[in-house]
């Protein structure tokens, strides 16, 4: 009930859409943007919505993290992508990195690009950052949260073991489709990763985010959140969500402002 009442909050619109662009033919094969509301940056945030990559969680709750980045100067892409009960990795790995080709070769859209994904979407931003799709437009990772280490989410059998049902069979029985799924697999990152935490976070404990900064290594950073719970970080009216700002900030290139 309480994940519930979150994501009806976080749900919940005050300013609509720019406009929604397709990227296949699916209905979830689709990206909303938004353009900055103020003085603009000149750098796009790519936003990943998570949900243990679960049919039944969308993007609609990324929308007020979304409407407050374009409200701090950023143009934003928030991705939809196809999701499945079960064994579901291959259609949500095209489908992700599909999505970054579209916002990437998008002429509205500036690059540089910054990658923002929270939870499952973490995983997903920490996976697509090694991929060609988005790579040369890559300025850094911010993963809120993340699913980081996708070994140690199903060796913790979070939300049910919600990484078997992705992958539709154990890694001892696939290991390969594992390792090239999990983030922690995948080496030192291309570009600078930034990792907020919640200490109090009982949806996707702290330590998925330290094992997989151990495992990688390069320029990657974590700032633990004393207090903080798992959906503070992609909540604007929240005080870690002025942390999230100030790492966007870190890692986003030092264009300016526009009018």
């Amino acid at each position: 009930m309480l994940v519930t009442s979150a994501l009806t909050r976080l749900a919940t619109a005050t300013t609509p859409v720019d406009r929604t662009t397709a990227y296949g033919s699916h209905p979830d094969q689709v990206y909303d943007v938004r353009a900055p509301s103020g003085p603009a940056r000149g750098v796009t945030a790519l936003v990943v919505h998570g949900g243990f990559w679960r049919p039944a969680y969308d993007r609609a709750h990324a929308t007020g993290q979304s409407e407050a980045l374009a409200t701090n100067g950023f143009h934003v892409a928030t991705i939809e992508y196809r999701r499945a009960a079960e064994g579901g990795w291959p259609d949500l790995r095209d489908d992700v990195t599909a999505a970054a080709a579209a916002v990437v070769a998008d002429e509205g859209l500036p690059d540089p690009v910054v990658l923002v994904g929270h939870s499952a979407g973490g995983h997903l931003v920490l996976w697509l950052q090694h991929h060609p799709a988005v790579r040369p437009a890559l300025a850094g990772t911010v993963a809120l949260a993340p699913c980081a280490d996708l070994h140690l989410v199903h060796r913790l059998g979070l939300d049910g073991d919600a990484a078997l049902a992705l992958l539709g069979v154990p890694p001892e029985d696939d290991p390969q489709a594992w390792d090239a799924a999990d983030p922690a697999r995948l080496g030192a990152p291309p570009r600078p990763v930034r990792i907020l935490h919640g200490e109090a976070d009982d949806r996707v404990p702290l330590e998925v985010s330290t094992s997989y900064l151990e495992e990688v290594g390069g320029d990657t950073a974590l700032g633990m959140l004393p207090g903080v719970d798992h959906f503070a970080l992609i909540d604007p009216t929240s005080a870690a969500f002025t942390r999230v700002g100030e790492v966007l900030d870190a890692v986003s290139p030092r264009l300016g402002f526009s009018s």
